[in-house]
């Protein structure tokens, strides 16, 4: 009887044990499966322009979470602060140009392009040319001799010297005027310290509406896009999670095309658009997401070659990764 009593006793310690394994186990599984299915916080750097709208659209909406991604949106005033920390690792995409995404680039800070943000159409994400409100310049080509002010090796530039070719002026015969802060810029075009300037919306409609007089602007050809993109590592790394990301950026441009009057607020708000014109300006439209075009994206490399900016142009493969758009 008492041998009976041992064995049942070490049957029953040994079913306690497996139980105590298994049911540790069983949580450790479970804990790992909810972080797999967290999965990585992704976070994007934004700037308060009118590019970055559809991620506050799609943060509001709650399409981040409706993809099954997590994302942070992280603010910065400037966008040199802002490369700054993606090359640090700090974020992990942003939207910015094809001029600085090649600059990254040459520094060392491998990116991606995911999709355009604006420029889809030559009508997204207007730069303008405009004279000061006193000066007699009426024309571009009244502009020989004048200053232009620009940010310079920028897009601003290319934007500049694209629309001044266009128009038959020879480069040399505008001199060119380094203003990197818009602001700055605006204020001394105002001011008649220089006779013009190069300005995106929506600074350019706040110059107009203050009497400045617009010259030329880039509605009549797509010149240039802004542009969603990535750190290379991180799509390798996370590329449902950037997908995903690129997805919900794409339904909340569309909802923002579709229902302007539901995220008028929103786009005041996060666009900063300045109080003189709030009440005129027009919120932007996006296109379905879609990437610049090869001539798009030579067009730009041959000029950063032609000002040194970097040494050889970059293949349209080394820029964009078309798999990171939806159904492709």
């Amino acid at each position: 009887m008492r041998k009976v009593f041992i064995k049942l006793s070490i049957v029953l310690v040994a079913l306690s044990l497996a139980g105590f394994l298994f049911g540790c186990s069983a949580q450790k599984t479970s804990e790992n499966q909810g972080e797999k299915s967290q999965g990585k916080t992704i976070k994007i750097g934004v700037l308060p322009i009118e590019d970055n709208l559809p991620f506050y659209a799609a943060e509001k909406d709650g399409l981040f979470a409706q993809e099954g991604v997590q994302v942070e949106l992280v603010s910065f005033p400037s966008a040199m602060e802002r490369d700054a920390a993606l090359q640090a690792g700090q974020i992990d995409g942003q939207v910015a140009d094809l001029v600085a995404v090649a600059l990254l680039k040459k520094i060392g800070t491998d990116v991606k392009i995911a999709s355009i943000g604006l420029g889809a159409t030559p009508q997204e994400g207007r730069f303008a040319i405009l004279s000061s409100p006193k000066s007699d310049i009426t024309d571009l080509a009244q502009l020989k001799g004048g200053t232009l002010g620009i940010s310079q090796n920028s897009i601003i530039d290319y934007v500049s010297d694209q629309m001044l070719t266009d128009q038959g002026i020879k480069l040399d015969d505008v001199k060119k005027m380094a203003i990197p802060k818009m602001p700055v810029r605006l204020d001394m075009l105002l001011s008649d310290q220089i006779n013009s300037a190069c300005l995106p919306d929506p600074l350019a409609s706040l110059a107009q509406a203050k009497g400045a007089h617009l010259l030329k602007d880039d509605t009549y050809k797509n010149i240039s896009q802004t542009v969603f993109l990535f750190r290379t590592q991180v799509i390798k790394e996370n590329p449902d999670e950037i997908k995903a990301v690129v997805r919900a950026y794409g339904s909340a441009g569309q909802a923002l095309t579709s229902h302007p009057d539901q995220y008028r607020e929103l786009f005041l708000e996060k666009a900063q658009i300045p109080p003189d014109i709030k009440d005129s300006y027009q919120m932007p439209t996006f296109s379905q997401l879609q990437l610049p075009t090869e001539d798009e994206v030579k067009s730009v490399m041959e000029w950063m070659v032609a000002k040194n900016l970097i040494s050889e142009a970059y293949s349209y493969q080394d820029l964009v990764d078309p798999s990171l758009l939806p159904n492709q």
